[in-house]
């Protein structure tokens, strides 16, 4: 007893600066939130059998704080993702914020298996086992808005390492009209949505807003009069009035499988998760041929290469070239944040020439540089909003699909037809005041640019 007293209490000590950071993001209505969020049934079940070599009942009420408190403040300082990293000799703790990895706590090696079985009994995860990936999910009342997390762990070389993705249900009903889109594009994306049949892709990396956009443009069209059906892998937000279908790979409830059934049920839109290879592509395609609008995501650099891939993938040209409607490629830009950002007298020529920012481009245009304060938390960035590249089908890129034109020939067709570039469109939010160059670089396609 003296002993497991003694190791409670070094561990309480070394828990407190860490607490005590957290719990200054915290206040009383917080407080209560958690308590009705944590459960009596998820407090019964940590005891020391459950958490690990070394620890007792003592720990038990630190850790739940502290899980409690990491999640509130990421909550709270607007983070997308919490990684929670065992190293040699400390566990890391970091918050994804606009996109970025921000170190936030380095909490001793010991409370790693308390931590992280807290975490896990949250999610519903299996704590005994840790040689495995897992995943799971924890809704929570946070500032009394519920907000739902999908945790993932995976095995790694110091022990388990666990990622907590933050799903806020207005991210993705921020609207349209908010994600920075420029007025003509947002006009023709608009048109192209509201076509009765045909296929709209976008295209970009993971996070890049892909899924975003999508759950916008189904918020528009969602109606009692349409049917609308999708297939999601995994379905990160409920939307009523919309048929969500959850990809079950384990049991062979796959999207090919999903989405010739959904055809069988008379929608009028379909949105598919991803086309990931030839059968989803020759599906999507078909109904988008036999009176369906089609909504799907493709990963490719910009919006000509979508062309060129879903012909690699072995989809007839003719097909390509009849069914869709528009490409969408986007990307994630840090905004600067409104109440430090300071104009930038000396901007880096460095960035603005690789971004293609002239002089006479800056003439009557101030551009800005970040500070830092305390409402973007130090960072000089709040918030994030899109660069777009629409490319909308027209006869002369129809044929260079049906003729296999590489994506290098049909980028340049769709610029002499008035395509605007990622480029083009981060270098107006530069001159506009929204970011940076560097930013605009960062996550553009710019040819001959290595990121260091």
């Amino acid at each position: 007893e003296l002993f497991a007293t003694t190791a409670a209490n070094t561990i309480d000590k070394t828990m407190d600066k860490t607490i005590d950071r957290l719990k200054g993001s915290m206040d009383k209505s917080m407080d209560k939130s958690l308590d009705k969020s944590l459960d009596k049934s998820i407090d019964k079940s940590i005891d020391v059998n459950n958490i690990g070599e070394g620890d007792d009942d003592a720990t038990q009420a630190p850790i739940i704080k502290l899980a409690s408190a990491m999640i509130a403040e990421a909550v709270r300082q607007r983070a997308s993702d919490i990684h929670i990293e065992p190293m040699k000799d400390r566990v890391q703790i970091r918050y994804r914020i606009d996109g970025e990895c921000v170190v936030k706590d380095k909490i001793p090696l010991r409370m790693k298996n308390p931590l992280i079985s807290r975490l896990k009994i949250m999610a519903g995860i299996d704590i005994a086992e840790k040689r495995l990936p897992q995943d799971g999910r924890i809704k929570m009342t946070i500032d009394k808005q519920q907000i739902d997390f999908r945790v993932s762990s995976l095995p790694a070389v110091h022990g388990e390492s666990v990622v907590l993705r933050i799903l806020r249900p207005d991210n993705v009903r921020i609207g349209l009209e908010n994600m920075g889109f420029d007025e003509g594009d947002y006009k023709t994306f608009q048109k192209i949505i509201r076509r009765p049949n045909g296929i709209f892709l976008v295209t970009g990396p993971t996070g890049s807003g892909k899924t975003t956009t999508l759950y916008g443009a189904l918020n528009v069209l969602n109606r009692p009069d349409r049917k609308i059906i999708t297939a999601e892998d995994p379905v990160e937000y409920n939307f009523p009035g919309i048929n969500q279908c959850q990809v079950r790979e384990a049991i062979g409830l796959s999207f090919q499988k999903i989405l010739r059934a959904m055809l069988r049920q008379a929608p009028n839109i379909v949105l598919v998760g991803e086309i990931r290879d030839l059968e989803v592509a020759e599906v999507a395609i078909q109904a988008a041929l036999t009176g369906h609008l089609v909504f799907s995501t493709l990963h490719t650099n910009d919006a000509p290469s979508a062309i060129t891939r879903l012909i690699d993938m072995g989809v007839k040209p003719f097909l390509v070239a009849s069914a869709i409607q528009a490409i969408l490629a986007q990307r994630l830009v840090r905004i600067l944040c409104p109440k430090c950002k300071v104009p930038d007298r000396e901007p880096d020529p460095y960035w603005l020439r690789i971004a293609g920012i002239r002089a006479e481009d800056m003439a009557d245009r101030t551009i800005y540089k970040p500070r830092g304060c305390d409402n973007c938390v130090g960072t000089g960035f709040r918030g994030r909003k899109g660069i777009f590249e629409l490319m909308v089908m027209n006869s002369e890129i129809r044929n260079m699909a049906f003729e296999r034109a590489p994506s290098n020939k049909i980028r340049k067709a769709a610029i002499a037809g008035g395509m605007r570039t990622l480029i083009m469109d981060g270098r107006s939010k530069v001159l506009n005041g929204l970011t940076t160059a560097e930013e605009i670089v960062k996550v553009a396609q710019v040819e001959g640019v290595v990121q260091t």
